[in-house]
């Protein structure tokens, strides 16, 4: 009898532990893994693309979503579900919505056919692509249109295409040399 009593209590005080729980830590528990975000058409100009998350610079946010972020990563690449983030090093080079797709070592290979065709400033230029990682894996740059801005910024137009399993992304972007600079990076 004294068992049945106590069971409304010890979940009256499991419910009011939960609550600061979830007050401090917000809802990392809610969305564990997603499937590869669709780009968005135009709209969704802020993540490209890409999963949101919460912002902030939350120390305990920052240390349990590295782990949360391992652990789910690991499961996630076990059962088939990809969904990357975009490397510091193909930033000036590609949108989100296609590094999203693609593994780092993908991202780089994708950024340097993009780099391989502006360079030539060729309209109709395209270099193509297979993952070195992953199979059913491949992408294309292509050189759409180019023009040159009253300050004598020369652009272009880019359509980037990735297929990942059959599936094909489409992506345009506009990339800019200013007078003087080296390369081409993403317009902003």
């Amino acid at each position: 009898m004294r068992i049945l009593w106590s069971a409304p209590a010890v979940l009256a005080a499991c419910l009011l532990a939960v609550t600061p729980a979830e007050a401090q830590f917000g809802s990392i528990f809610r969305k564990v893994a997603s499937p590869t975000p669709a780009p968005s058409p135009s709209g969704d100009e802020g993540s490209g693309g890409c999963p949101k998350g919460k912002k902030g610079s939350s120390v305990g946010r920052g240390i349990l979503g590295g782990v949360i972020r391992d652990a789910v990563g690991d499961a996630a690449s076990k059962a088939g579900v990809y969904s990357y983030v975009p490397i510091s090093e193909v930033s000036g080079t590609l949108t989100d919505a296609i590094a999203c797709r693609l593994d780092p070592a993908e991202q780089v290979q994708a950024a340097k056919a993009t780099e391989e065709i502006t360079r030539g400033e060729q309209v109709g230029a395209t270099a193509n692509w297979t993952s070195e990682t992953r199979e059913n894996v491949s992408g294309s740059s292509t050189v759409a249109s180019k023009n040159k801005l009253a300050d004598g910024t020369s652009c272009m137009n880019v359509t980037d295409i990735v297929i990942v399993e059959g599936e094909e992304t489409r992506v345009s972007k506009k990339m800019c040399k200013r007078p003087g600079e080296a390369r081409y990076a993403l317009a902003a």
